[in-house]
């Protein structure tokens, strides 16, 4: 008989707003943090030992936060509004100062990926200006790297993934489209490596293994689709969970492989086993669509949490399979 699905064990008040994106930065901090992007137009840090925010930061003029991250090198903050501005800030000694900002020209919700090829260099992806074009910068120089506008037809660019394979050559980057088309970029050679129809919707999110090779997408559907990629980089579609309710807002897999955890309109968050994407369990607390989720970096496995944000303007913290029971 399976165990009943846990509570939170704690949530996160006074965002102020729909939580539309979430990020940790716990490893190795005597303080971990959860940062939390709403549609107010705020950054809340969140010191997860306190429960409470050590900073707010009114990053984009009141308009929504679709994406934060951290730079791992410097601790610097980065965050996308609608405002069409990426801004790069200074958090160190306790303040905040804006460092730079990019602008991407894109309305739509499409979210950054940040790839940190080194401590002093990284590539930054976004949706551009053109309905289906992606452009990749260097940080903190802000030189192009490449434009990417596939050849055929496939409206809006959804979400994006940079990546680079272990192999040594250089960065890769899945993309989604409004057309349910997954395609594979060479950054390199700003060409196209594989394209598969993913889904019959436009999708909505995507997360990738680059250890495993695999990866999962969902979309305004009742399904989420999983994929691999085989040694000549074509995207290979395998099976699909099917889902109880149609809408997913994100899906990430926990570091150690192990578990996926899905953002349903449904408000809820589904948990699958990441190996065989078996069902494990459904964490019901919000009373609105789950947004956002994000599994924490804390150097103990055990510690490892999951946040879902919602947009009931709550953030729900979870610990969930730690004690290295069978997931599959």
């Amino acid at each position: 008989m399976s165990r009943p699905a846990p509570n939170p064990i704690y949530t996160l008040r006074g965002a102020g707003g729909a939580l539309n994106t979430l990020h940790f930065r716990c490893n190795g901090q005597d303080s971990p943090l959860l940062f939390s992007g709403s549609e107010n137009g705020a950054v809340h840090i969140w010191n997860l030992n306190s429960r409470r925010p050590v900073k707010v930061v009114e990053a984009h003029t009141g308009s929504s936060v679709i994406w934060v991250s951290t730079l791992q090198s410097t601790g610097s903050l980065l965050s996308q509004g609608r405002d069409l501005q990426v801004c790069l800030w200074d958090l160190r000694d306790g303040g905040c100062e804006l460092l730079d900002s990019v602008w991407t020209g894109s309305v739509g919700f499409c979210q950054c990926s940040l790839l940190e090829t080194s401590s002093t260099n990284h590539l930054l992806a976004f949706a551009g200006q053109q309905t289906e074009e992606i452009k990749i910068i260097e940080l903190p120089s802000k030189n192009p790297v490449c434009t990417l506008i596939p050849e055929a037809k496939l409206g809006m660019v959804m979400c994006i993934k940079l990546w680079k394979p272990e192999s040594g050559v250089g960065p890769l980057l899945l993309a989604g489209y409004e057309d349910g088309s997954l395609l594979l970029w060479d950054v390199t050679q700003r060409s196209v490596l594989s394209q598969v129809k993913a889904h019959p919707e436009p999708v909505m999110c995507l997360t990738f293994d680059p250890k495993r090779l695999r990866g999962i997408s969902g979309s305004s559907e009742k399904k989420l689709s999983s994929w691999m990629l085989d040694s000549q980089n074509n995207i290979q579609l395998q099976d699909s969970v099917v889902l109880v309710n149609p809408g997913v807002s994100q899906i990430c897999i926990r570091e150690d492989g192990r578990l996926l955890a899905s953002a349903g309109w449904d408000h809820r968050v589904r948990i699958f086993g990441w190996k065989k994407l078996r069902p494990l369990a459904v964490l019901q607390y919000h009373t609105d669509m789950v947004l956002s989720v994000a599994f924490s970096d804390h150097l103990d496995p055990r510690q490892t949490l999951l946040a879902a944000g919602s947009k009931d303007q709550r953030i729900s913290l979870w610990s969930i399979y730690n004690e290295g029971s069978d997931t599959g």
